[in-house]
């Protein structure tokens, strides 16, 4: 899996979201590498176990993955202040706008000009508010891939493929309210 042609970098929350996204833009004719990048992933378990499906998807569409540092505390650090901001709220768009300044610090590092980010694709995130977030980072592409159907083929290709699908956001902040929804 050579990275070397790739002109896209896909930052990825996890496989569900990753599958359909991956799809459409192959589809597209993008040379794809993808970047798991989620320090708000509470607990490391969790982390764990949705990397290992990530890698997993990487393998079956024989992509580049690279792994950022898992640095729970400092993505705390990030959003210190907004920890009980509900769900779409202030506290995202920080998690957002940390997911989006690493995936872009890495893109730069390994000189592919252009990435997004499959967080698009869920029906809980506002992608406006992600596309907010990303507007100080330069290359970003505003692909909101929940459009046509996306968060629907993801279902889909989870069942294909038997990925693990979380029930919660991330962070420890979204199991809380994601209980309380």
């Amino acid at each position: 899996m050579d990275y070397e042609n790739a002109g896209y970098l896909l930052h990825v929350c996890c496989a569900p979201c990753a599958s359909a996204s991956i799809e459409r833009l192959l589809e597209r004719g993008e040379q794809v590498a993808l970047f798991y990048s989620n320090s708000n992933i509470f607990p490391y378990e969790e982390y764990v176990r949705r990397m290992e499906e990530v890698k997993r998807l990487s393998q079956i569409y024989s992509l580049p993955l690279f792994i950022d540092e898992y640095d729970h505390d400092a993505w705390l650090t990030h959003i210190k202040g907004f920890e009980t901001e509900p769900e779409k709220g202030r506290r995202c768009s920080l998690c957002f706008s940390y997911s989006l300044r690493q995936t872009q610090q890495k893109a730069q590092e390994l000189g592919i000009p252009r990435f997004s980010t499959t967080l698009t694709i869920s029906p809980h995130k506002r992608s406006p508010q992600i596309f907010s977030e990303a507007d100080p980072f330069p290359g970003f592409v505003t692909d909101d891939f929940k459009k046509k159907g996306g968060f629907a083929r993801s279902i889909e290709l989870s069942e294909t493929y038997e990925l693990y699908r979380q029930s919660y956001c991330g962070c420890e902040f979204s199991i809380r309210t994601d209980k309380e929804q």
